[in-house]
Formats: structure tokens, C-alpha cells, sequence
């Protein structure tokens, strides 16, 4: 399975699957399906309805 990125078409941040995001409680390997629905980005504080999945 190939893990995917995400970006806050907000600010730019972008969440990386693989590497998750620790220092918000989301362990490396977190799909994105399995981030929390209440989760915002860590910049912007942008909801996961706005962040679009990037290709690579």
C-alpha cells in the first residue's frame, strides 16, 4: 500500500501519511481516513474538509 500526502489548501502545510504528525498525537503510518474528523491543521487551524490529497 502506497501512503499518501495531504495539503491545507489553506496555509500549504502538508500531512504525510508515512511520517504522520507526533507532535499532535497522530502516529507515523496514520491514514488519512483515520485522522481524527475533529483534527485541524497545526499552522492554520484549517478543518480536514480542506485539505486535498497531493500527487507525487
Amino acid at each position: 500500500m502506497e501512503l499518501k500526502t495531504y495539503m491545507c489548501l489553506i496555509c500549504g502545510w502538508v500531512y504525510d501519511e508515512a511520517a504522520g504528525c507526533p507532535e499532535e498525537g497522530i502516529a507515523p503510518g496514520t491514514l488519512w481516513k483515520d485522522v481524527p474528523m475533529n483534527w485541524t491543521c497545526p499552522e492554520c487551524g484549517a478543518r480536514k474538509e480542506d485539505f486535498e490529497m497531493m500527487a507525487i
